[in-house]
């Protein structure tokens, strides 16, 4: 392991301005998706979708540091015959891969789920690095409910995210950790709190154990936010004052960079958040976006899967990257959310 090639991968990706863009959906996801927009699901429709986005030139070069694709993406080519990734690197942002293989549920604890995908991830992790790739992702699930999460859930999901992260830095990969505490439910913010509080907590404990160089991953956690199903909504002030506390409290100053995931919320209340735990200051690492739906609502809306709407998807993706480039930064304002393309 090149701990100081690592680093610098890092500090890139979670760099002053831009942040990462989320656009490893599955099949089964994205299919959902397009159906929103009457649009079918093919692997070339998939491809285009992606690389309309990808050549989105100066919004990528200038507010999105890397992307994480998914395993059909990685390998496909352009409709020019150019591999996405080059197109990727071309625009200067780093390619990613997600590798875990998604949720099974966890024996013994009902409601609760564990992410597979660990046996011959070393294997994959080369293939992915010949690639291209430089970092990865992969994506533990703690959801709030009735007596969960259990302390079963919280160690299994935080063990297997740290052997992940451990075998991605041995074969040179940066690893996003991705601990994400579910916001699906009737929970008050400080329920969500405390929940992600045990959650991250125990999450530095398991890399720590399997000797994790904090100096070389990502984390990628949720906001303290208050359940979808709650009636009372947190307000954006003290959802960034009680999230800058949680990480805090939780994350040591090792790690170069938090790189926040969206978790359902709508376009700009993602972006209205991180703008504010920005403007907080004071912080020993950088905070900035990685998100998937918070960045691609409106450019899928947009394209709506007709090659007549190309320019408009791209003008819709390189605002939504441009307003949560300036919220990395402390410098978005809800009014330039009007001057959109």
């Amino acid at each position: 392991m090149n701990l100081a090639d690592l680093n610098k991968v890092a500090i890139a990706m979670t760099a002053n301005g831009k942040g990462i863009l989320a656009a490893d959906e599955s099949t089964g996801t994205i299919k959902k998706r397009f159906d929103a927009i009457n649009t079918e699901c093919t692997e070339d429709s998939r491809r285009d979708y992606r690389e309309m986005m990808f050549r989105t030139t100066e919004a990528m070069k200038n507010h999105i540091s890397g992307v994480i694709l998914y395993d059909e993406t990685i390998w496909q080519k352009a409709k020019d015959g150019t591999p996405l990734v080059d197109i990727i690197k071309k625009a200067g942002s780093i390619p990613g891969i997600k590798v875990d293989e998604g949720i099974k549920p966890l024996p013994n604890c009902p409601g609760e789920t564990v992410t597979i995908g660990l046996d011959k991830l070393a294997d994959r992790l080369a293939k992915y690095y010949e690639q291209g790739a430089r970092f990865a992702k992969w994506r533990g699930v703690i959801d709030i409910g009735a007596g969960i999460p259990t302390a079963t859930c919280i160690h299994t999901n935080t063990h297997a995210l740290a052997r992940y992260a451990a075998l991605c830095q041995a074969a040179q990969i940066v690893p996003i950790v991705e601990p994400e505490v579910l916001m699906d439910g009737d929970h008050d913010i400080d329920r969500c709190f405390e929940v992600t509080t045990a959650v991250l907590k125990a999450q530095f404990e398991e890399l720590y154990r399997q000797r994790v160089a904090l100096e070389g991953i990502v984390l990628k956690p949720n906001m303290a936010i208050s359940g979808k199903k709650n009636g009372k909504r947190a307000s954006v002030e003290e959802v960034a004052e009680k999230t800058v506390r949680m990480l805090k409290n939780c994350v040591p100053g090792a790690v170069p960079g938090i790189a926040f995931l969206s978790g359902g919320q709508s376009d700009e209340e993602a972006t209205a958040h991180l703008d504010t735990m920005n403007k907080i200051g004071g912080l020993p690492w950088n905070l900035t976006f990685s998100y998937g739906r918070a960045l691609q609502a409106a450019p899928q809306k947009a394209w709506s899967g007709k090659a007549e709407n190309y320019a408009a998807g791209q003008r819709a993706f390189a605002h939504r990257a441009h307003m949560n480039g300036l919220a990395s930064l402390g410098q978005w304002k809800q009014d330039l959310e009007k001057k959109a393309a």
